[in-house]
């Protein structure tokens, strides 16, 4: 579809940039946390995002990488507001520690983009001894954004704008296993395939966003919830995968550049066009549709539930 250049019912393409869709958008007055942010799409919607105006926060697990990042931005936009943080989302005891700090800083928090995410890596068990891909992708993101839920609805109300959460999926969520989120074998060695286990974890940011949105329209606040696939990107998320490798080098007039992959989740941070949007899928800067799985709302809430019995402190 990119390489035609189609337009969607928004007026872009996948072929559009994040400087494009956020063309014309004033940011300014807005704070954004954006996690694994020193590299790749997370660093370039960190740029964007800060060209717009938006003061935004860079959780990254490494901070001198992310300071480094941090610099190339100022070099390019010298008057950009941008913060470095530490957050190793495979750490709950790291979630916690970072929602603490921001909320100690009084910042407010109108955009929260889960961005980070490891891909395809051999089988490893976090620091909490759950599956890494699954503890990374989903369940870091889970608990940060629970954590920092009623900053966002203070700042909401405050400020009367409507606060946006942006959760960074995959169309790798089809490749999930039949019965979804295999919540008995999360931590099975014998049975586990690299690839599956990170569609897996996909497919549950999809089920977390949308469960997420229902809640929130449930309760009434002016928060919105949505996920999104960035595209076909060579990152360095290929890089522990070797098949994926030679093929993200092969293919590179096949997939997206960086300024590409990050459109979507520019889009849903800054556009007017998805004001009270929320429960949706995205894709090239358009709501797409989700697998059947994805859209499962049982499944959803069955997920909800598993995930704040394995977050909450014993």
């Amino acid at each position: 579809m990119w390489i035609i250049g189609w337009k969607g019912p928004s007026g872009y393409s996948a072929r559009s940039t994040a400087e494009e869709v956020t063309e014309g958008i004033d940011g300014t007055g807005l704070t954004a946390i954006v996690t694994g942010a020193n590299s790749g799409i997370g660093m370039e919607t960190v740029r964007v995002l800060a060209l717009r105006g938006v003061h935004v926060v860079m959780a990254v697990r490494k901070v001198d990488a992310g300071s480094s990042a941090k610099e190339a931005i100022l070099e390019e936009l010298p008057s950009a507001k941008i913060d470095v943080m530490e957050l190793d989302l495979s750490s709950m005891e790291s979630v916690r520690k970072f929602a603490s700090d921001y909320q100690s800083s009084a910042l407010p928090l109108n955009l929260l983009i889960n961005n980070a995410g490891v891909m395809a890596c051999p089988f490893t068990l976090s620091q909490d001894n759950i599956e890494l891909q699954f503890a990374t992708n989903h369940l870091g993101h889970f608990l940060l954004t629970n954590l920092l839920l009623d900053l966002m609805k203070k700042t909401s109300q405050e400020s009367n704008t409507e606060g946006r959460i942006i959760i960074l999926s995959s169309e790798a969520h089809r490749f999930a296993d039949r019965e979804g989120i295999r919540f008995d074998k999360i931590n099975n060695e014998s049975e586990y395939g690299s690839l599956q286990a990170y569609a897996q974890s996909k497919l549950a940011n999809i089920l977390h966003a949308n469960e997420l949105a229902r809640r929130l329209k449930e309760e009434g606040v002016q928060i919105t919830a949505n996920s999104l696939h960035p595209g076909g990107i060579a990152t360095n998320l290929f890089r522990h995968n070797g098949i994926l490798n030679v093929l993200a080098s092969l293919g590179k007039l096949f997939l997206k550049n960086v300024p590409q992959g990050a459109a979507t989740t520019c889009y849903l941070a800054l556009h007017p066009q998805v004001k009270g949007v929320s429960g949706e899928y995205f894709m090239n800067s358009n709501k797409a549709k989700a697998s059947s799985l994805a859209q499962d709302a049982e499944l959803g809430k069955k997920l909800w539930d598993f995930s704040i019995s394995l977050t909450n402190p014993q």
